[in-house]
């Protein structure tokens, strides 16, 4: 295809410039003709430019890529040029026309195609078969990241690991039985937790990968010491893991965020201010008490800040002590309270704690410490979150909406961890245009 439109846009950029393409196969412009497919096959035999896996698969490495490629033909064009300049002549607005046109073509069909693929995948073909061998709360964490993207197109075949009363019911086996479900389903993927399987276990599997054709992946817990950061070093042969745990001081986290954080609040808050005075009224008016709710959340750090929303529940409504809402079932809200949850209109206060420097637009959801003891004791890896600024929005939101019990709060937390490993811009924005479209359809919980 890249061959086919850099042909195709050096054929129109010649008619563009001449207003003809009936000199285009004289013999200046032919000789350029065949040299610039030759080089582009050239680059690809020696780059090897086409060789994404799955999870590298993605519009921004795709026209990075695409960059690349074309920085390398201008600069064997370049050189071709020198050499024959002597005996041909050449336009220099032809050229940058078909580079131009080039990168225009070759960004719309690798954007095309990377969108139908990942429908494709995400209805559930072209899909690559997975297991985890290790059972426990790393383990469950990479069945969560292949359900968040299903356009990556992994399919969950079940966790294998020793047989216990407390893991039987979520097993599809044990270690014995392991070889076999693999050649019998044809698994193309092999994740190994390594804090749950001893060496000799995982010298089996990937001795046995060679015989059944499948890959292994080993999966270490580096939640403790914080991804981000984390570098290999080479002592001379002997490789290092270097790892940092001040991923937060990171400049491009603590500047370029938070200056987002700022713009973006200030616009939400000046463009939407007429709507927001209609919901105050509103809230007003639907039932008796204040327009607005404070309550004293968790930020990070552990430090306590005051979160503001618009209120959605009945004044007092926690007289009996700390609660969590129940949702359609919970008589505490108010009839406008439950439109502003599910259209998560209440939240909009919130952009102030975001220029207060409370909060961020993006980042977990900010609890009391009532609820961050219950949950840390079920689930320690809760207190990576308070690393992190606390969000109007986030994975966990999106994907889960707000929790009923503890225990909704700890699924909740394995969406947020993932967070910490995709603090982005781009990631930033995909999740504020999810929020956007939870909110349209009114699937707030």
């Amino acid at each position: 295809m890249d061959i086919i439109f850099l042909d195709i846009c050096f054929a129109l950029a010649y008619r563009l410039k001449f207003g003809t393409t009936e000199s285009l196969f004289d013999v200046p412009y032919v000789t350029l003709f065949w040299f610039i497919n030759a080089a582009w096959l050239l680059i690809l035999l020696l780059n090897k430019p086409y060789n994404f896996s799955r999870l590298t698969f993605t519009i921004q490495n795709l026209l990075v890529d695409l960059a690349k490629l074309i920085g390398l033909h201008i600069a064997l064009v370049s050189v071709f040029w020198v050499f024959t300049k002597g005996g041909y002549s050449y336009s220099r607005e032809q050229l940058l026309l078909t580079y131009v046109l080039f990168l225009c073509a070759g960004s719309l069909w690798r954007s095309v195609v990377l969108i139908l693929l990942k429908v494709y995948r995400a209805m559930g073909y072209n899909t690559r078969r997975f297991v985890v061998v290790g059972y426990g709360p790393l383990s469950r964490s990479i069945q969560t990241f292949y359900q968040m993207y299903p356009e990556i197109g992994f399919k969950f075949y079940g966790y294998f690991d020793k047989m216990t009363a407390d893991n039987a019911s979520a097993l599809r086996g044990d270690y014995s039985y392991l070889k076999d479900y693999i050649v019998r389903n044809e698994i193309d993927c092999v994740y190994c937790c390594l804090p749950y399987i001893d060496t000799e276990q995982l010298r089996d599997i990937m001795n046995f990968s060679e015989e059944a054709k499948y890959q292994v992946k080993l999966i270490v817990d580096f939640k403790g010491f914080l991804t981000k950061g984390v570098t290999v070093e080479y002592h001379d042969v002997q490789p290092v893991i270097s790892m940092s745990t001040h991923y937060l001081d990171d400049l491009r986290v603590n500047l370029f965020k938070r200056a987002f954080d700022l713009v973006f609040s200030a616009s939400v808050l000046s463009l939407g201010a007429p709507l927001f005075v209609v919901i105050a009224l509103i809230t007003k008016l639907s039932s008796k008490g204040p327009v607005f709710y404070s309550q004293e959340r968790i930020g990070k750090w552990g430090k306590p800040f005051r979160i503001y929303k618009f209120r959605s529940m009945y004044p007092d409504a926690e007289q009996g002590g700390p609660a969590l809402s129940a949702g359609d079932k919970d008589h505490r809200i108010t009839p406008w309270g439950q439109f502003m949850r599910k259209t998560r209109l209440d939240e909009i206060p919130q952009f102030y704690n975001v220029l207060r420097g409370d909060m961020s637009v993006v980042g977990p959801r900010p609890e009391r410490q009532y609820f961050i003891n219950q949950i840390i004791e079920k689930s320690p890896e809760y207190k990576y979150l308070l690393m992190v600024k606390p969000g109007i929005t986030s994975i966990g939101q999106i994907k889960f909406g707000y929790a009923e019990n503890v225990e909704e709060m700890v699924q909740r937390l394995w969406y947020d961890l993932e967070y910490l490993q995709n603090v982005s811009f781009s990631t930033d924005v995909w999740l504020i245009f999810q929020t956007v479209r939870v909110m349209m359809q009114g699937r707030g919980k």
